[in-house]
């Protein structure tokens, strides 16, 4: 029987690209983001490729959602796996997400895995920590 087992790590912004979907100048507008992230830790893996759907209730405020693939290696296993992210981020420029590992997308020695996590980023830090609980079949 697999047990859970609790991870943290830091990752980085690599390269964040965002458009506008539909007019620029509405309330509330509608964007797309393509990131590429770096993970240390736990998560060990870098240029991950993360899509965020993102919807602006204000100019600072508003809500998310995105799938990443990362592939690397989890507490030294090696694999892949997606996790869909949902979140929220407030005027003062903090970023608060949960995640999840889409069910049946581990491969390697990572298949099997099930497990969630979460982050909060404050805008203009460098580097965010994450923490990640989950367990490999």
């Amino acid at each position: 029987m697999p047990t859970n087992t609790q991870t943290t790590g830091h990752f980085t912004f690599a390269d964040w690209k965002e458009h506008p979907i539909g007019p620029a100048d509405t309330s509330p507008r509608l964007a797309h983001a393509s990131v590429t992230n770096t993970f240390t830790g736990g998560i060990e893996a870098a240029d991950t490729r993360c899509e965020y759907s993102i919807v602006y209730v204000t100019e600072k405020t508003g809500t998310f959602t995105g799938m990443e693939l990362i592939h690397g290696r989890l507490d030294g296993r090696e694999g892949t796996f997606a996790v869909e992210e949902r979140g929220h981020f407030d005027a003062d420029g903090t970023v608060h997400c949960t995640f999840e590992v889409v069910p049946g997308s581990g491969s390697g020695e990572l298949t099997g895995l099930r497990g969630s996590g979460s982050f909060i980023a404050r805008h203009g830090e460098p580097s965010v920590a994450y923490s990640f609980e989950y367990e490999v079949e």
